[in-house]
């Protein structure tokens, strides 16, 4: 083994210079769809979900303390505990359901009264299936009274907190572009320059519900630690805000190249209104101009909570209400125009960030990134990369390492044995015409 570690590096030093990866373009993708990650366990629905836990927790007490489960036994739990949780040998009427949901959940209750009881075995509680009971208990369940009352559909935790298994309580559950699925993310980061192979160079596994947006600076750091930061990111839209464009520059240096959310309003996407961008901000005088010309009647930090640091700028009735131009700048009958902005800075690079994108500059640059889907397709293919074989987000996060390893080993011996990229396969139909 460390003749051939020592064979690799030799290689790697006289093709790279050293061994490290000068800073060059990077460009990273999330295997959400159509590699979306699965978790190593069965889907299934709620009440399923808590029959399921009650039968793990037994199942390991009578592993850890059989002495002090045995007199506390149910006479109804060895024929509703003993075979694993099957929608097919449950009752298909709703009122059924429900009236299971509520037995399942007096049983469970009257398991953990018994474990937090005085005198309990410090081993029964420290039972992580224990915890896992307890948790399932307070999201699917209000209280403990007689029957418990199970949580309607729309009073549950939502999707990043929801356990979905007992066996496996990071997974969650997610559903991208109609494609539902219970697991994880991963992130791949790879090197993306003409003239070297493309190497991965971060692996990050969460879980399904984290949105895109906050791991960048996640992967940034990562990157950082290892002396691998790229000058240029080639990302998605999904990672591209611009707290990430303006922290990723500040911090790191690192420029962002990648598409951000267009102006969701109804002006901007009708074309022919006044949007956000038709309007003239003076963030040292603290004044918004309209397109026609009028200043803003005020400026004030915003007083809703879930849009703390930004700024909303009203203007006054009185240029508004007569304005010939209205109808194409707001659909409210008697107030007046109302802008709600970012902070400066954030604001301004998300504007200069859209007007880029629209440049043939932006487009070629950024065409770079298109080959990352042929690393997701490798990693899906040859690797199982779509398939979680492990218990837990730290175990899934180092398949997917090793995945990367086995991927770069083979990129490195491929790139060794013919060093340039395949090109763009071409129909014979576009060739010929293209001769024209």
């Amino acid at each position: 083994m460390n003749n051939w570690r020592a064979v690799v590096h030799r290689k790697v030093q006289a093709r790279f210079g050293g061994g490290r990866l000068e800073k060059g373009a990077q460009r990273t993708s999330s295997a959400a769809y159509p590699t979306h990650i699965l978790a190593a366990v069965r889907t299934i629905n709620r009440l399923e979900l808590v029959l399921e836990t009650v039968r793990f927790a037994l199942n390991r007490l009578a592993a850890v303390a059989p002495e002090w489960l045995w007199p506390r036994i149910q006479p109804h739990w060895l024929e509703r505990y003993e075979l694993r949780a099957e929608n097919s040998r449950l009752p298909t009427d709703d009122t059924k359901r429900q009236t299971l949901a509520g037995q399942i959940g007096a049983d469970g209750f009257a398991l953990l009264v018994d474990i937090y009881a005085l005198g309990t075995p410090a081993a029964v509680r420290a039972e992580p299936a224990v915890a896992v009971l307890r948790q399932v208990w307070i999201q699917q369940y209000y209280g403990s009274e007689h029957p418990p009352r199970w949580r309607t559909d729309g009073d549950t935790p939502p999707p990043g907190q929801l356990i979905h298994s007992p066996y496996d309580v990071e997974a969650r559950y997610s559903s991208k572009r109609g494609v539902p699925w219970v697991g994880y993310k991963v992130h791949y980061s790879e090197t993306c320059d003409r003239d070297r192979p493309n190497l991965i160079t971060n692996v990050l596994t969460t879980a399904a519900t984290v949105q895109d947006d906050t791991v960048l600076p996640i992967i940034h750091t990562a990157l950082a630690a290892k002396g691998l930061l790229p000058s240029a990111h080639l990302v998605d839209c999904g990672y591209t805000d611009a707290d990430n464009i303006q922290t990723s520059q500040c911090a790191h240096g690192v420029r962002i190249i990648g598409p951000v959310a267009d102006d969701p309003s109804w002006q901007a996407r009708a074309g022919a209104g006044f949007a956000k961008a038709n309007f003239t901000s003076d963030w040292d005088r603290q004044v918004a101009t309209c397109p026609m010309g009028k200043a803003s009647y005020s400026w004030l930090p915003s007083t809703d909570a879930s849009k703390a640091g930004t700024f909303q700028v009203r203007f006054s009735r009185a240029d508004c209400t007569p304005c010939p131009s209205r109808a194409q700048c707001t659909k409210a009958k008697v107030e007046p125009r109302i802008l709600f902005l970012l902070p400066r800075a954030e604001d301004e690079v998300l504007q200069a960030a859209r007007q880029q994108q629209q440049t043939e500059a932006f487009r070629e640059e950024y065409g770079l990134r298109a080959g990352v889907e042929s690393l997701m397709s490798q990693g899906l293919r040859a690797f199982e990369l779509r398939k979680a074989r492990y218990i837990g987000c730290a175990k899934t996060q180092l398949q997917h390492v090793l995945i990367a390893v086995a991927i770069n080993l083979v990129r490195l011996v491929t790139w060794w044995r013919e060093a340039r990229h395949t090109p763009p396969r071409i129909a014979a139909f576009a060739r010929l015409a293209t001769l024209a």
